[in-house]
């Protein structure tokens, strides 16, 4: 492949060995036709980010664009995250911030801390949070994850969006999320039907493993990918957790950081932290973060 001196291979989110999504990187894709990206794409099967000068008096630093095997997308955390980490680690960042033009609007991004690894904390906006009321498409949906109406939390199926509107499920015990076997044919059709980009299940541990924050477990399936499941989920853990902070029952309020565990059951453990963004009108959104690892450059 022509632009394989340019990727790098990253393992964004990893909590522990084997874990974290792994991230393809291309630094320099100013000179890659859409369909070349797309090949990268299809060629490692995993949501790639492609990193090009930003847009004359955009006030950024970078631009990005996103491609899974499918189809691009206007918006892809977790490989934002790991090309901040990248750009940082190789020079190229101005400072421990920059700006980043992406198709769904300008992400700020940030390294917090030396530590090793660092944490890269990237900004999403507000989030918009709509209850899903039609019996019918429940149905569907509890037919498609292939479980009954008592494997459900007492809390709402919702819409919620930062970026890319997914629909959370929220799940009974950490039990039935982790034994979920969707029929993925009907997946990509049930998202249609739910005007969703994927199904973002979740469930609380009945005891808490880690203090400093709310911690949620989840899964994410996606709508049209190209592969069934998602280790880490950046954009969508920045939407649960706007749809927990509307859930009573779910306990966080605006000073809560969520983490959101995901990825055991693919045995590729992945931490996500989500901090809301608080100004003096209300919350303004949140910094969505975790660590990275180099995995290989080609």
């Amino acid at each position: 492949m022509a632009v394989s001196t340019d990727i790098h291979l990253l393992t964004v989110f990893p909590d522990g060995p084997g874990g974290g999504n792994p991230a393809p990187i291309v630094l320099n894709a100013a000179r890659l036709s859409d369909h070349e990206m797309q090949a990268v794409a299809r060629s490692y099967g995993f949501e790639c980010g492609f990193v090009l000068p930003a847009p004359a008096e955009s006030g950024c630093d970078f631009a990005m664009r996103f491609w899974v095997p499918n189809e691009e997308m206007s918006m892809c955390g977790h490989a934002t995250v790991g090309a901040t980490w990248l750009l940082h680690r190789v020079g190229r960042l101005p400072s421990s911030m920059a700006r980043i033009s992406t198709p769904s609007g300008v992400v700020e991004a940030h390294i917090t801390g030396e530590g090793d690894p660092p944490l890269v904390e990237i900004s999403q906006p507000a989030g918009r949070v709509q209850t899903l009321d039609d019996k019918s498409a429940v149905r569907t949906l509890l037919n498609v994850l292939r479980i009954a109406a008592s494997d459900l939390d007492s809390a709402p199926i919702v819409n919620a969006v930062t970026s890319r509107i997914k629909t959370l499920v929220p799940l009974a015990s950490t039990e039935v999320l982790h034994r979920l076997q969707p029929d993925f044919d009907q997946v990509e059709s049930l998202c249609g039907l739910l005007g969703s980009t994927g199904l973002y299940p979740y469930a609380f541990p009945e005891k808490s493993d880690e203090s400093g924050g709310r911690v949620v477990h989840a899964r994410q399936f996606p709508r049209s990918a190209g592969y069934p499941e998602d280790a880490a989920t950046g954009v969508a853990s920045a939407a649960l957790a706007f749809g927990l902070l509307q859930t009573p029952s779910a306990r966080v309020t605006p000073g809560t950081t969520v983490r959101v565990r995901q990825g055991q059951a693919m045995g590729r453990p992945s931490l996500i932290t989500v901090r809301f963004r608080q100004a003096k009108t209300g919350i303004e959104g949140c910094w969505l973060g975790g660590t990275v690892e180099m995995a290989a450059s080609h």
